[in-house]
């Protein structure tokens, strides 16, 4: 028997080929059977030298050369739940093109990787047998799978955004494979101090029948507070539908009854306008690369986000609208105190669509914001936060409805903004992480940064595109930089910084100090 690449989830590279197959090797094959049962005589230190020396032949013959080889068969074994035709449908024909035995390793690589990427087993072993003997330079492939000893998973946290002033308490829980076709079920809560809400439930297949690529579909009810920064509160109702799902595209349909109140009663014009319910039934399309060699904190490579919104479809009295978002990313390594440069540009867009769409406006929901103190650099999900200013900090603002002060004294009470928002927005950071000089820090994975960052957004809707001016634009951009301490943890992601506002106009909402961040690592 031959033994080729076998790979356990731990393990990032297949086992050295022992032994490959073409009609020469097998030949060589049944001749080491043989001397084997002659090695049987030899004692102990003998045999293994032997067969050391048998091995590095055959790793000698499969360097020089390609060795050709054909899968005979695909043999499954240990998926006492799990379908045979998915595992097949995943990996057979992955392994039967191989037309070479280093081809053949590879591909056993790739394909236990697909299989962990299930999220269904818990371990997975590729080996290759010798095919029948009347049947030189053939092999047969075994594939053994131990199935998740515990189908339910789940997990809870409790995760901050100290800029809103808010804490969230966050759950799920996962059952795997529950009718063997590698399903995933799936239900979430999340809950929000005086914010965020959202309750969910989910499926996820990896493929149905003849289609290829993962299907998703998911039901959420959520509700969100916006009422300190623009004076709503948002409720979505909807089913979600994952069409397409690859390791760069992703398209999905979405179909939400969304709701718009005012429990304050004192929303700005802008916001009173778009009150009440709608339908937004949109496509939205995802393409992405990340060649980053780490998301938490990047020191090589480049990355980069399109995100095409289309919303409207099929339904004319719902919300109509395009929008459009780029983010690129990229990071240099300086070769000294493991430092490297981050810089990231973002750039989006929005419009509503419909007959003179430029005079009309676009969901207020649906424009792009700017602020908050979440880390520019970890995220790959559009344009960056504006470290320094306050989420919803900047930007477009309108004055809420002035309600007259009840002081003993007489005095007029401040009227305060909303946040709207804008059309078209840009942002753009750079950021350069290094170590820290002891080496507890180090071990730690603890290391510092300096950052500046800078951003702007522009109302083109409603006919504000014809006072728009770029230069305007540039000249108003707001901008900020700082340092800080990065610790990271198994829980969250911590982050110490000093912040500096270099620019900022009359009714932004940023602040110069120290300012605190917690998140969930990636």
């Amino acid at each position: 028997m031959a033994t080729a690449a076998g790979q356990n989830p731990k393990d990032a590279e297949p086992r050295d080929p022992v032994e490959g197959d073409d009609a020469e090797v097998a030949e060589e094959e049944y001749e080491e059977d043989e001397e084997e049962e002659e090695d049987g005589e030899l004692d102990g230190p003998a045999a293994e030298a032997a067969k050391r020396e048998r091995v590095h032949a055959v790793l000698n013959r499969l360097l020089s050369s390609p060795v050709g080889i054909r899968v005979h068969d695909v043999i499954i074994k240990g998926n006492a739940k799990t379908k045979e035709e998915l595992i097949e449908a995943e990996v057979a024909d992955l392994l039967r093109a191989a037309p070479t035995v280093q081809d053949l390793l590879r591909n056993a690589s790739i394909a236990s990787a697909r299989l962990r990427q299930l999220d269904v087993f818990d371990s997975v072993e590729i080996t290759l047998d010798a095919g029948p003997t009347e049947l030189p330079g053939t092999t047969n492939v075994v594939i053994e799978v131990v199935e998740a000893a515990n189908p339910i998973t789940g997990n809870a946290g409790v995760y901050s955004k100290p800029e809103a002033r808010s804490w969230s308490l966050e759950g799920s829980l996962k059952l795997k494979n529950m009718f063997g076709y590698g399903d995933i079920w799936d239900a979430s809560c999340a809950y929000g101090w005086d914010q965020t809400s959202e309750v969910g439930i989910g499926v996820s297949l990896p493929r149905f029948k003849s289609i290829p690529t993962p299907l998703m579909a998911r039901a959420s009810l959520s509700s969100q507070d916006w009422l300190k920064f623009s004076s709503y509160k948002e409720r979505l109702l909807g089913l979600s539908f994952g069409l397409l799902s690859t390791m760069q595209h992703d398209l999905s349909y979405n179909l939400t009854w969304r709701t718009l109140t005012d429990p304050s009663h004192v929303s700005s014009t802008s916001i009173r306008r778009q009150l009440g319910h709608n339908l937004l039934s949109a496509l939205k399309y995802t393409y992405k690369i990340d060649q980053r060699n780490s998301h938490l904190r990047p020191t090589k490579g480049y990355a980069f986000l399109s995100t095409t919104q289309v919303g409207g479809l099929w339904d004319s009295k719902g919300l109509r609208f395009f929008r459009q978002e780029f983010d690129v990313r990229g990071a240099v390594p300086l070769g000294f105190y493991n430092t490297a440069l981050n810089v990231g540009l973002g750039v989006g867009a929005i419009l509503p669509l419909g007959r003179g769409f430029m005079n009309l406006s676009s969901p207020v929901p649906d424009r792009f914001y700017l602020g908050g103190h979440s880390s520019p650099v970890c995220s790959l999900s559009g344009l960056s936060s504006l470290l320094g200013f306050r989420t919803r900090g900047i930007g477009p603002t309108e004055p809420r409805r002035l309600v007259p002060s009840e002081s003993d004294d007489g005095s007029t009470a401040t009227q305060r903004r909303d946040y709207l928002g804008g059309d078209f927005a840009v942002s753009a950071f750079a950021d350069l992480s290094f170590d820290l000089p002891l080496k507890l820090f180090r071990d730690a994975g603890i290391h510092g940064h300096a950052f500046l960052t800078a951003g702007n957004l522009a109302k083109l809707s409603e006919g504000e595109y014809k006072r728009f001016s770029l230069s305007e634009f540039g000249r108003t951009f707001r901008s900020s930089a700082g340092a800080g301490i990065i610790l990271p943890t198994k829980l969250f992601r911590v982050e110490v910084n000093y912040c500096y506002i270099l620019k900022q106009s009359e009714h932004d909402y940023g602040k110069t100090g120290i300012q605190f961040s917690f998140s969930s690592p990636l």
